[in-house]
């Protein structure tokens, strides 16, 4: 007789056996020197580095959304740019110190991090977050999306060798190669789990947060970018369009709505058609509407890091050759409209702003729909609106005059390179920050006394004068009758106040 072994059960296991090993590896690098730990994370992010191009086209081949080029970049900056932003962080010992305060600062990891990586950024996300973890001599457990199963392994695969031939203890990085939401759901529970870092769908990080653990969860990014009347049209329209169209639309701070000036706006239809952008007609805009939400409110996936070229056929339409973003004026936002929502694929929404203060309502309504605390783009040459938005939009990162995209994670900003992007309480997150290392440390701090108090003393002389005093007022709301026995009032008093200090 054949005995079929239950997928969900050995998934299961290999999770408890994976953090099981994971521990017991971590216990091992606590030990490990600054010099030590910053030896294996060089290592780990030159061979990171190394596989990038090879790594990116893996994932386009299994996930079937971006384009690998685009993923090549994604993964060097996961890789070289994040350990060129932590490489000298101290994150092992004493790593503060005012002298002035008697303040001392020691780092401490916080054991083993579950990693929920998603399908849209799958091999530069893993190269990230096991770094941060090893930076911070953590151990990591990652849950891939279903989707990206092998790439994602295939990228861990890389960390993994590379940190233990470089001397770290095997076991740090696992793995979870089944697919299995109980698997995932039991891993964020999990008694030897510290901390969880989630990057993925608003179901999981709903998840993570209601596990009972420590979690670092990001929310969506329904991103708009306003082109303003002082902008450089032509280089604004030409950095938008190739955000937009980079990687297919994946990465969450990717632009999703346009809103333009109207004073502006010939121009920038000028700019969109020679960057090879397509403004649909009214009728494609409504073929386009049922191919982004055939479920009103829900983005359907099959367009997601999908390229323009199919989308369209998808619709129905046929676009000009080298077409690289699909626009659709709009002037509504909601649930029910399909343009305002956030698409993760090359399609636009185009709003017409009458000034400034229409402007800043059409983003915050675009916003409010599902993208607060993450991100807004402008482009303005005046710095005083720039400001303006910056001190009024609930986000946690305003770029201005770069592409949003690759602007938010660092790539051609001086933000944290990051893969995960913190949205504030904002967006329901525990961090506005670009996540990195320094999230992943305890800091212990040891303090000398260095200032006297002097207490009040309560003497026994202070303590029978509080007491006749409170016989007196007794005495004196009973009245004068004179069968009031004074010495009786006192004990009792007493009493009370023996029974009230014990």
């Amino acid at each position: 007789m054949t005995v079929t072994l239950d997928a969900d059960l050995l998934a299961l296991q290999e999770m408890r056996t994976a953090v099981t090993n994971a521990k017991e590896a971590q216990l091992r690098f606590m030990d490990f020197t600054q010099e030590q730990v910053d030896r294996i994370v060089k290592a780990v992010a030159d061979a990171a580095y190394e596989k990038s191009g090879e790594l990116g086209e893996l994932a386009v081949k299994e996930t079937g959304m971006g384009i690998a080029a685009h993923k090549k970049i994604k993964n060097e900056v996961g890789s070289k740019a994040v350990y060129e932003s932590i490489k000298d962080l101290k994150t092992v010992g004493i790593v503060g110190e005012d002298k002035v305060n008697k303040v001392v600062e020691i780092a401490a990891p916080f054991g083993v991090i579950a990693a929920i990586i998603p399908t849209t950024n799958p091999t530069s996300t893993a190269f990230f977050k096991t770094l941060i973890a090893l930076k911070t001599r953590n151990a990591i457990v990652v849950s891939p999306h279903p989707y990206a199963i092998q790439c994602t392994n295939e990228a861990l695969k890389v960390c993994d060798k590379a940190a233990v031939t470089a001397g770290a203890p095997e076991g740090l990085i696992q793995c979870l190669t089944m697919s299995s939401m109980e698997a995932t759901q039991q891993l964020m529970k999990h008694h030897d789990i510290d901390l969880i870092v989630a990057t993925g769908g608003g179901g999981l990080v709903k998840a993570a947060y209601s596990s009972g653990k420590p979690a670092y969860g990001v929310g969506p990014g329904n991103v708009p970018v306003y082109i303003e009347r002082t902008a450089k049209i032509e280089k604004a329209v030409e950095n938008i369009i190739n955000s937009k169209s980079f990687d297919y639309g994946t990465i969450c701070a990717t632009e999703q709505a346009m809103v333009v000036d109207r004073n502006v706006l010939e121009l920038v239809k000028r700019e969109l058609k020679k960057n090879d952008a397509y403004i649909l007609n009214d009728e494609e805009k409504a073929l386009m509407e049922k191919v982004i939400s055939p479920i009103p409110g829900k983005v359907n996936p099959k367009i997601v890091g999908k390229s323009p070229q199919l989308i369209a056929q998808l619709a129905g339409i046929h676009l000009p050759e080298g077409t690289r973003v699909i626009i659709g004026l709009e002037t509504e936002v909601g649930k029910n409209v399909p343009f305002s929502l956030e698409k993760l694929s090359p399609i636009f929404a185009m709003y017409v702003a009458s000034d400034v203060a229409h402007a800043k309502e059409l983003c915050l309504s675009l916003l409010n729909l599902g993208g607060r605390g993450h991100s807004l783009s402008i482009h303005t040459e005046t710095d005083a609106i720039a400001r303006e938005f910056a001190l009024e939009m609930p986000v946690s990162r305003i770029l201005v005059n770069t592409m949003s995209s690759i602007g938010a994670v660092g790539g051609t900003t001086g933000l944290m390179p990051s893969m995960t992007l913190g949205c504030g309480t904002f967006g329901g997150n525990i961090t506005s920050d670009n996540l990195t290392a320094k999230h992943l440390l305890n800091s212990k701090r040891m303090a000398y006394g260095i200032k006297e108090v002097q207490l009040p003393k309560h003497t026994e002389t202070q303590k029978q004068t509080e007491e006749a005093q409170v016989v007196s007022n007794v005495i004196q709301k009973m009245g004068s009758n004179d069968e009031v026995d004074p010495e009786m009032v006192k004990d009792l008093v007493s009493e009370i106040i023996k029974q009230l200090s014990k």
